[in-house]
């Protein structure tokens, strides 16, 4: 055995050794029921709101609200908590957005309106927007000329 494919199992049997055991099932069961809650109180707002309004008005309510339910989340610092302990359950689109606008906002805010905030707030959830909007280019382009 030459000497790099031993240095290089003996590499992976430290980092074997120094990594912490991943719960993996407890990891998953607890993003599989705090992803459901959020769902199931995103369906509690929309079975509450389509009541007195229209059903696409509700739809807004509900996002907004969620929207805003994060935002303060992230404000107060259990939001971070929250993702800690629940893991990728946190990272539902809507709520998990939300929550990357807001965390690098109030970071950065030492900086500045202009320098801090305002340059810092989309440097998560910057690359999701523009990926997000060439994705959806490519696919209506290729939707309109081979879909039809």
């Amino acid at each position: 055995m030459d000497t790099s494919k031993r240095g290089k199992q003996e590499y992976d049997q430290m980092v074997k050794n120094a990594s912490p055991n991943s719960p993996i099932l407890t990891n998953c069961l607890k993003a599989f029921f705090s992803g459901g809650l959020i769902c199931g109180l995103g369906q509690l707002l929309l079975d509450y709101f389509s009541k007195s309004n229209g059903e696409e008005e509700a739809a807004l309510l509900v996002s907004a609200t969620l929207i805003v339910l994060s935002a303060v989340l992230t404000g107060l610092g259990l939001y971070e908590k929250l993702g800690k302990y629940c893991g990728a359950g946190t990272i539902i689109p809507i709520t998990g957005f939300a929550n990357s606008v807001v965390a690098p906002a109030i970071e950065f805010k030492k900086e500045g309106l202009i320098f801090g905030t305002g340059a810092k707030m989309f440097l998560l959830a910057g690359p999701v927007i523009v990926y997000g909007t060439f994705t959806s280019m490519i696919v209506g382009l290729i939707y309109y000329f081979v879909g039809r």
